[in-house]
């Protein structure tokens, strides 16, 4: 299971995680801060954490069952 949690503490609604998402217009919505709105359609590319100036964007993975 993926989840990507966004600090809000942290982010600065820059946007740049919207502008390298390959599929932006239907997981984020930046306002004053980033949010994310569906990660059905996320590709775990992980682009999004890679361009983040403030690093606020965490991805997390459930690793295999053991």
């Amino acid at each position: 299971m993926l989840q990507i949690e966004v600090d809000e503490s942290k982010c600065i609604g820059c946007g740049k995680c919207y502008e390298i998402c390959p599929k932006a217009h239907k997981i984020w919505k930046i306002t004053s801060v980033a949010h994310i709105l569906d990660l059905r359609y996320c590709h775990v590319c992980t682009l999004c954490a890679m361009e983040c100036p403030t690093q606020c964007i965490k991805i997390i993975r459930d690793g295999p069952d053991e």
